[in-house]
């Protein structure tokens, strides 16, 4: 009996869709730490593929599932539960708000916060001149953009149809199940089910891993800065890092999200909110108040041009480099993101879920962008940055932080939380990825195996370091975009499959209380 059960458990752990997403992330960092070189040229020409040809479909797709998510919380269907009728949320409003900020876009936010819009101002899109006031309102309204209604919109659309088919129909949270209302049971649990599934866990590696290498980055940066060199931002020390960090994450992951990560969740909320209040309070602040609003305005006043900024003969190199390539990233990441979304959204409505989702990260994303993003181009027009030394931190995002932070009152005290708040989010990010990676290869399994998240935490920590050593991660990121084409189309079909569900239930419904009002009458006349 026992001989059986161990048989079967690993039958469950060594499943198909392990053993090949396995395999297959495997070969990609070998090739990728073995001939980084000629993986860095094939994984840019894929990119450059992709982007020029498809960039429109990119921008159109990512625009109706903003419209989408709106129109479906506030249909009829917006009340339904996300799980049984009587179903209530497993987690706090506020701890819910903070896992899900912190494993959407945490460690982003930090590397990127105050380093987009220097970039925008320094080099903003053809026909606007750098380093202007119509370069700074460029720049706030594009990373507003970025960071935004249409990157959560994404998550919005792979989460929303996760938490359905599994809380509210009972079957297992896969990509593969969402689309079942489209493509059948039978091929959704056969091939092309396990295909979709594959994929997903392909790019999700390859999202986390890319994170993972950002984070250490931004660390070690962030210590050698403030230590004037002590602690060297070497290969050495960024080992150090993923190891240290490595056994945190893996150690929250194995927990469980009720212990582990919606803790960690929580410090990050905490750390989020008094970083951004003494940048406030210490920086400048009117111009952070300006940039706010001013860019609230032009965000929503082009929203529609900026969501579709193509031409067919002008220069289109800004809204490649950027625009697509940020929608292909974070559609790279909603397997992942969508997935553990999901898995703490059970008892709340749709309406609630689209509302939580869409609204709430997306405020906090553009008042942090307000207020950091700031702070660099302040010091530009006040003159303690010379235009040149604005170029540099452009193309230096995990130091710009750090040598921005020094130029105000307790530069010290804000970059320290700054790099803890890195270290949270990068635990944050990395467990519930681990959390969602056992999932996906555990056929949706809520409570994957501690052995499976053990496994994948391992995996990607050693992925992470085998990258660095390789001398980069933007050829891994690269790739993982391209690779993650594919679920363009997933999300695609997944706004067909939740409303085809939907109306389904509510036929059903109709149907049975239709029997119910018919009985009486039945039995009457017998």
């Amino acid at each position: 009996m026992d001989d059986k059960t161990n048989g079967q458990s690993q039958s469950k752990f060594w499943n198909p869709v392990f053993i090949i997403s396995l395999a297959i992330s495997l070969v990609i960092v070998v090739w990728a730490v073995g001939f980084n070189e000629n993986f860095s040229v094939v994984s840019n020409e894929i990119l450059n593929f992709l982007e020029v040809n498809f960039g429109w479909l990119y921008l159109l797709s990512v625009l109706a599932f903003v419209f989408f998510s709106i129109a479906i919380a506030a249909s009829k269907y917006g009340k339904i539960k996300l799980g049984p009728d009587d179903s209530e949320p497993e987690y706090s409003t506020i701890s819910w708000f903070a896992m899900l900020f912190g494993c959407g876009m945490g460690i982003g936010l930090i590397f990127w916060g105050l380093s987009e819009p220097i970039c925008h101002f320094a080099a903003p899109m053809a026909g606007i001149d750098p380093g202007t006031d119509a370069a700074a309102m460029f720049a706030m309204r594009s990373t507003f953009m970025d960071w935004g209604f249409h990157a959560w919109a994404i998550f919005c659309v792979m989460g929303l149809g996760l938490a359905y088919v599994s809380f509210r129909l009972g079957k297992p949270q896969l990509v593969s199940a969402v689309l079942e209302p489209l493509i059948g049971e039978k091929n959704a649990k056969g091939w092309l089910g396990k295909l979709v599934d594959i994929l997903a866990i392909f790019a999700t590696v390859c999202g986390i891993v890319t994170s993972l290498g950002l984070g250490t980055m931004q660390i070690g940066a962030g210590l050698e800065h403030m230590t004037n060199g002590a602690i060297p931002n070497t290969l050495v020390t960024l080992v150090a890092i993923v190891v240290i960090i490595s056994v945190v994450y893996i150690g929250t992951a194995v927990i469980g999200i009720d212990k582990g990560i919606q803790t960690v969740g929580n410090i990050n909320l905490v750390l989020a909110v008094a970083l951004v209040v003494l940048c406030f309070v210490l920086g400048p602040s009117i111009d952070q108040l300006n940039n706010l609003v001013g860019g609230l305005g032009a965000y929503f006043q082009n929203f529609f041009q900026d969501s579709l900024l193509l031409s067919a003969y002008g220069d289109n190199s800004w809204s490649l480099g950027w625009r697509v390539f940020y929608w292909a990233w974070w559609i790279a990441w909603a397997p992942f993101v969508g997935m553990f979304i999901a898995r703490i959204s059970k008892g709340r409505t749709i309406r609630e879920f689209v509302a939580g989702v869409m609204l709430v990260p997306s405020i906090v994303a553009i008042v942090w962008c307000a207020v950091l993003g700031s702070m660099g181009i302040s010091l530009w027009k006040n003159g303690v940055f010379s235009f040149e030394q604005l170029v540099t931190l452009s193309g230096t995002p995990e130091v710009a932080l750090f040598e921005t932070f020094s130029h105000y009152p307790l530069g010290i005290v804000i970059s320290v939380i700054a790099i803890v708040l890195v270290c949270t989010f990068f635990i944050t990010s990395a467990n519930s990825g681990t959390f969602a990676l056992s999932m996906l290869s555990s056929n949706g399994d809520l409570n994957p195996s501690k052995t499976k998240m053990l496994f994948w935490g391992l995996v990607q920590s050693a992925l992470a370091i085998g990258m660095l050593m390789a001398g980069g991660l933007k050829p891994l990121q690269t790739m993982s975009v391209g690779s993650a084409f594919p679920f363009m189309f997933v999300l695609i079909a997944v706004m067909f499959a939740i409303p085809k569900a939907l109306a389904s239930e509510d036929k059903a419904k109709v149907g049975s209380a239709d029997n119910i009002v018919e009985l009486p009458s039945q039995v009457q006349n017998e």
